[in-house]
């Protein structure tokens, strides 16, 4: 960010009085502009035993697979973008359970929440940031083409809890 966005001077980068953190600082009329993390939201979606993974159609890491997940957008619940996100990659409608898993990813400032979820009916097919969608069983998964440490770890945990018959809320770093 080089402007302000209320008056659009120029900002400096200081520590702003009463702060401990550098941040972009409108000198003009003293806007301070914070940079927070980003939250990403998806859903480990299950059918009939097996979790539904998309295959990348946009960068990073174009044709590797993932969960459905992205970038929450402004006014948006994280249960709602999880919801969106699936439908938006997968074109699939899930009934969504209990948070799963959050994982701080802080050298990028992200931090992924994947949701518990149930494919509603049969019906899912490739949006246009996938290049195909698939149902895999756990020795199904390409472990080698799961593009996000994020996404591989949470379905670890949940691969690990289904064989254990328990499923309990993960919370853990990735650097």
């Amino acid at each position: 960010m080089k402007y302000c966005s209320e008056c659009a001077a120029p900002l400096s980068f200081r520590i702003p009085e009463g702060d401990h953190l550098p941040r972009a600082v409108c000198d003009a009329c003293g806007s301070i502009h914070y940079e927070n993390p980003k939250l990403v939201a998806g859903a480990i979606v299950e059918s009939e035993g097996r979790v539904l993974l998309c295959r990348r159609a946009i960068a990073p890491r174009q044709g590797f697979w993932t969960a459905p997940a992205g970038f929450m957008e402004n006014h948006e619940t994280t249960a709602d973008a999880a919801i969106r996100e699936t439908w938006e990659e997968a074109g699939a409608r899930i009934e969504l359970g209990p948070l799963f898993s959050l994982v701080d990813l802080p050298r990028i400032s992200q931090v992924h929440l994947f949701f518990l979820a149930t494919l509603v009916g049969t019906h899912f097919a490739a949006g246009p940031e996938s290049l195909e969608v698939r149902l895999f069983a756990e020795e199904e998964i390409p472990w080698d083409e799961v593009v996000f440490h994020s996404t591989k770890q949470t379905l670890r945990r949940y691969f690990d809890d289904r064989r254990r018959g328990q499923f309990g809320m993960h919370t853990f770093a990735l650097d």
